[in-house]
């Protein structure tokens, strides 16, 4: 499919959300060092992982304003986008674009379909068929952190995140789709305000979660999209 993976985080999950700082990752030109893992046991990184799946366990539903930044390695090019997005238990996602304005990606589950109002095409692919959901399953209540992620834990501080910790996830399968996944989160109350998603190229896709909330009612019909007349309906 042309870019589906784009349209979703260079465009937006892939989760719910994840952007850009250091572990032996690939830096814009002129970029300090990165910094060490905390300097623990690993079952402080363990600990930290627990506290970030037991608050969405117990989650439902999340909303959030976000702002995206898709920085492209190979030009030193950065595309900012921003919307609002709704994630479901089990496996139900919107991501509604202000800007670029009307662009939307839904998903019902088993369905992801990413609509690009500019050009009046939708791309539908089956949700098995994509790896990037995997990187934010946590919210979907689809799976957990530890299924797909060996993760290192980083004091906030050391990543320009104060009041907070930064868990660098290596997928468990190579995948195309991303190298490493970052999730900043918050320290006092182990949720997520950002994620960042950097595939093996260097270039990094971030999420900046505003104002998020849960277990706020979320209508089944959300999670349902059909285009204006006359989109191209593009399938794999």
């Amino acid at each position: 499919m042309r870019r589906l993976t784009s349209s979703i985080f260079a465009a937006a999950l892939l989760c719910c959300a994840v952007f850009y700082a250091d572990a032996g990752l690939a830096q814009p030109a002129g970029a300090s060092p990165a910094p060490a893992p905390v300097a623990a046991a690993a079952a402080n990184t363990t600990q930290a992982v627990d506290s970030v799946q037991s608050f969405y366990d117990k989650s439902t539903t999340f909303k959030s304003d976000f702002q995206q930044k898709f920085w492209v390695k190979a030009y030193n090019h950065e595309k900012t986008s921003s919307g609002h997005v709704t994630f479901a238990k089990p496996g139900k996602m919107e991501w509604v674009y202000d800007d670029p304005k009307d662009n939307r990606v839904v998903s019902d589950g088993k369905i992801i379909r990413v609509y690009e109002a500019s050009n009046k095409q939708m791309f539908e692919q089956p949700v098995d068929s994509t790896q990037y959901p995997a990187a934010l399953s946590f919210l979907t209540g689809t799976g957990k952190l530890t299924d797909n992620f060996d993760f290192q834990l980083f004091a906030g501080a050391d990543m320009k995140f104060p009041g907070g910790f930064v868990l660098v996830g290596a997928p468990k399968q190579p995948t195309a789709a991303y190298s490493k996944v970052l999730f900043y989160v918050d320290a006092a109350t182990s949720q997520v305000r950002r994620v960042m998603v950097i595939d093996g190229q260097g270039n990094r896709n971030r999420f900046d979660f505003v104002s998020p909330r849960v277990n706020e009612p979320v209508a089944p019909t959300q999670f349902t999209f059909t285009p204006p007349p006359g989109t191209s309906i593009v399938r794999p």
